[in-house]
């Protein structure tokens, strides 16, 4: 059975970083830090708050070029500015201070064995070492902060910590967080949901891929070491034999994939077990699928290769559409799972999907992932986010492989993406149908990152590593063929050759001297003159 991790509020001084004076005025029956950290329901407690930060369901994807909103943003079309202030920004600061407040103060528990005291210091630290990626993801160089800080503590004005020691620091917390923490054998059904030593690993190999490539395309540090780093931490997860895919792709992304019987899902958000026993909801499906807020493009939709593997343009099974659902005839089984076609289940006033409602879903397209009809009627659901998945495990493991050496063996293919594709029914990827058909190993490595991880927050990272970016980002975002016959009277920009227009490349712009990095907020400038503005902001 699957069991919540009880996200606990705090009204004590020990998470919310009150001072001294400010811990003197809470009421007499306030838990205060002093009686604290007196035994292990104390440091579980503590730890989990850290668990609030999870990631939840966002429409990050709509910055790249699978997906769009109802409207452009400022990161995809080039026109942001330096903000004032940024929650992409203080709040990795505001759990760094969560998880460095229990390191310091967990070793307090004397009551509690070194071990667990041990473990909870490590879950602390695996979360200090999300929220510095987090960071490093946008920021680059940021100050390293590694102890809870005073109103006179020289740190708030020091200055921003070259970024290979803030990688080499989240390595450290990672490693210290794998060797220390339970398996998910070892959790069990009891503590489902808590952060695994394989967790740790996984999360070091996404750290270790995101710094070795960016490291070898943008030709700055050391990719030998960090791609060496993702290839082993990688190995180790599918060495422990701990996980394995999850059958049914789109179940995966419904309840049948919850709880410990899914050995996939290595790190998940929580949702809830029912609506009377649930942590929190989420309206990911109406607020974002059917409302329009995130909406597939045709750059996406054409990555799904044919069943024999090949791409659309090669592939002697694909035949040109004539209606909607024939662009799903003999393809890559993620794409019926992924993108919602006719005759699928949608929600209760329209039972039926026919066809997407341009109005919304502007390219003509509507993702399908995380889509329950149950939920649509109780405006509630309770599906789990899947925070790290095995499937993105071994995408790293190839990956890496393949960019350590420029070249990877039919021996590591079926270790890992042909793993993926069976689960999908599309043929085997070997060196020998790369060379044969005219294909490139790292395109079909990467091709298969972003059809297994679409609509899951990927793609807009991948693009900044591997310094594409630039070339794919100004390009214009397209929807559907514009089938006539199918569709009711619309107004629609099309192309030439009539497919969707959504929105022309000129409105589109990715500066590559600036916008691989993110603008500093003005304000922690302001505050901190050591701080310096990223380059051309």
């Amino acid at each position: 059975m699957k069991k919540i991790l009880n996200y606990t509020a705090y009204s004590f001084a020990l998470l919310l970083g009150l001072s001294a004076c400010e811990v003197n005025r809470l009421p007499e029956t306030a838990i205060s830090d002093d009686t604290f950290w007196r035994s292990e329901s104390d440091l579980k407690q503590a730890a989990n708050y850290l668990y609030t930060w999870m990631p939840g369901f966002n429409t990050d994807d709509n910055w790249s070029d699978d997906a769009i909103g109802l409207s452009s943003n400022g990161i995809s079309d080039g026109s942001r500015l330096a903000p004032s202030t940024d929650g992409s920004y203080n709040t990795p600061y505001q759990l760094i201070r969560a998880a460095n407040n229990i390191i310091e103060k967990a070793p307090r528990a004397t009551s509690a064995p070194v071990a667990v005291i041990d473990r909870y210091i490590a879950e602390a630290r695996f979360f200090r070492a999300f929220g510095y990626f987090s960071l490093v993801q946008r920021y680059g160089s940021v100050p390293l902060i590694l102890k809870t800080l005073t109103d006179d503590s020289p740190e708030l004005t020091a200055a921003a910590a070259p970024r290979e020691q803030i990688v080499e620091q989240m390595y450290q917390d990672l490693d210290f967080a794998a060797s220390k923490l339970p398996t998910p054998t070892q959790l069990g059904n009891a503590d489902y949901g808590r952060i695994s030593n394989t967790a740790a690993l996984a999360f070091k190999a996404r750290v270790a891929l995101f710094e070795g490539t960016r490291a070898k395309f943008h030709n700055s540090g050391d990719p030998v070491k960090h791609l060496t780093a993702a290839v082993n931490a990688a190995k180790a997860v599918i060495d422990s034999k701990q996980h394995d895919l999850f059958g049914n792709y789109f179940n995966l992304f419904q309840y049948e994939g919850e709880g410990r019987q899914n050995r996939e899902n290595i790190m998940v958000r929580q949702y809830g077990v029912s609506i009377t026993d649930r942590v929190s909801t989420h309206a990911y499906y109406r607020g974002s699928m059917e409302n329009g807020n995130t909406n597939p493009t045709k750059a996406l939709s054409d990555s799904y290769v044919m069943s024999d593997g090949l791409p659309i343009t090669k592939s002697p099974l694909y035949k040109t559409p004539t209606a909607t659902i024939e662009i799903f005839a003999n393809r890559d089984a993620r794409m019926i799972a992924t993108f919602m076609k006719r005759g699928d289940a949608q929600m209760t006033t329209k039972p039926i999907f026919d066809v997407a409602n341009l109005s919304f879903n502007k390219t003509g397209y509507m993702f399908r992932k995380f889509a329950n009809v149950d939920d649509w009627n109780t405006q509630a659901s309770r599906i789990d986010r899947p925070v790290l998945r095995y499937a993105e495990v071994l995408l790293t493991y190839a990956e890496a492989r393949f960019e350590l050496d420029n070249a990877i063996s039919d021996a590591d293919l079926d270790l890992t993406l042909n793993r993926l594709r069976a689960r999908a029914g599309v043929a085997k990827l070997t060196n020998a149908f790369v060379t044969t058909n005219g294909l490139t190993m790292r395109e079909e490595i990467r091709r298969e990152r972003r059809v297994e991880l679409a609509q899951e927050g990927f793609r807009y990272w991948d693009l900044i590593r591997w310094k594409t970016a630039e070339v794919e980002l100004p390009k214009p975002i397209l929807g559907i063929y514009f089938f006539k016959s199918e569709f009711p009277p619309a107004t629609v920009n099309l192309t030439p050759d009539n497919f969707i227009l959504v929105q022309a490349a000129n409105f589109r712009k990715f500066d590559p001297a600036k916008d691989y990095l993110w603008p500093l907020p003005i304000n922690e400038i302001s505050l901190n003159p050591s701080l310096k503005q990223n380059p051309g902001w």
